[in-house]
């Protein structure tokens, strides 16, 4: 049985969103294998290296102050993608606002609808409803006046 048949459009496209927001952040939370190091492998690296060293040999000051440094900015490089993925999120959304009430044209597999904008839904991935029908704000390809 498909699950469309049991809930309506609206519903169903909110599901089919936060199913693909909940996969999105398994993929980027850890799952799927990782290509490059985080904050996390840097502070476990960090504490192996004081956990292992030399009693006789302390690491110098220097090394200690420089890893530091390089942590803090990996830390602010980490929040400030966090900061410009919510900015492009929003602006995304403002967009998507912007079209109620125009026509506009949005590829739906290989065809085009052409329709007015009678409503938008918010959060990470907005969609725009023309006709009942939801699409992603991603599908449109050309706003008319």
């Amino acid at each position: 049985m498909d699950i469309s048949s049991i809930i309506g459009g609206a519903d169903y496209t909110r599901l089919q969103n936060r199913v693909d927001v909940y996969n999105k952040t398994l993929q980027d939370g850890g799952r799927a294998g990782k290509n490059s190091l985080d904050k996390d492998d840097f502070l476990r690296i960090l504490i192996t290296q004081l956990t292992h060293q030399d009693p006789t040999q302390p690491m110098e000051d220097r090394e200690f102050v420089a890893q530091m440094a390089q942590f803090s900015a990996l830390e602010q490089m980490t929040n400030l993608n966090r900061e410009f993925s919510r900015v492009a999120g929003l602006i995304a959304a403002n967009q998507a606002m912007a079209l109620i009430g125009k026509t506009v044209e949005v590829a739906d597999g290989e065809a085009f609808v052409t329709g007015v904008v009678q409503e938008v839904t918010g959060g990470d991935f907005p969609q725009i409803m023309i006709d009942g029908k939801y699409y992603d704000y991603d599908q449109v390809k050309r706003v008319k006046g």
